[in-house]
């Protein structure tokens, strides 16, 4: 069954980030991920990874000025020179966490025109996707909807996967969020099959509240068996927001086998 890993930006909030950590492997998980690392230092970090037994599995690059709502540099003008070395700083951080993706946000390109953030977004990432193989990691896009980020650039899971097959597998990967393609697009299964090979990472959340599996409307049962049955090969990670106590709100993990 799928591996699961839990997002410590969004789970175990009753207790301080670096407190997650110990939360988590007490709760059954092996491995986690989270938005942002950069608040500590690398060597904290990997203390806490250490003393847990966790495996860090994915973070994101530094995505601007989230408190002004950015949210990613790869399609913005202007922010090149920001964009590498928020990369450089990311991948310095996954050496130090032997963590092998890093999630590069695409931005929300605000009066630019589409073909020119198109056009950035791919030279960007064909810069990102050769500084991580020389790394030995891989960048990973995520189609992010519509409601919860009104201008993300990037909009569906095809669009994501012909941008990876343009730059190449080997430097770049999707990131196939359950909640997000449910929201935009529907049909979550098929795409998961269809785009398969291309696939890096997952993440869940049920639809509409964005809480764990089971509160919603996604049939959960029938999607974990189906991620089983393709063979998927990576992490899922857990990106809900718990509808109440973390811990007490695991049960779905015994109710769906995972």
């Amino acid at each position: 069954m799928p591996q699961l890993a839990a997002n410590l930006s969004m789970m175990f909030n009753e207790v301080p980030f670096l407190d997650r950590f110990a939360a988590a492997a007490a709760a059954g998980f092996t491995a986690v991920e989270y938005l942002f690392p950069y608040e500590f230092p690398a060597a904290e970090l990997r203390r806490r990874l250490d003393g847990a037994g966790l495996k860090q599995v994915l973070f994101n690059a530094p995505p601007g000025d989230w408190a002004k709502g950015e949210r990613g540099l790869a399609s913005l003008p202007g922010r090149q020179a920001e964009f590498r070395e928020g990369v450089l700083k990311a991948l310095d951080y996954a050496a130090a966490l032997d963590c092998p993706l890093v999630h590069v946000m695409a931005g929300i390109p605000s009066g630019v025109p589409p073909v020119t953030a198109a056009a950035l977004y791919a030279v960007n990432l064909a810069w990102a996707g050769e500084q991580a193989l020389a790394a030995g990691k891989r960048i990973v896009i995520e189609p992010i909807n519509h409601r919860d980020m009104p201008g993300f650039h990037l909009n569906t899971v095809e669009q994501g996967a012909a941008v990876v097959e343009a730059v190449g597998r080997d430097r770049l990967g999707l990131q196939f969020d359950i909640y997000h393609c449910q929201i935009t697009q529907g049909d979550v299964t098929k795409r998961m099959e269809a785009l398969l090979p291309v696939i890096a990472h997952m993440q869940i959340a049920d639809v509409p509240a964005r809480n764990e599996p089971g509160t919603g409307e996604i049939g959960w049962e029938f999607v974990f068996r189906r991620i089983d049955a393709l063979g998927y090969q990576g992490w899922v990670g857990c990106e809900y927001r718990p509808a109440g106590d973390t811990v007490a709100g695991l049960a779905w993990r015994q109710r769906y086998g995972v």
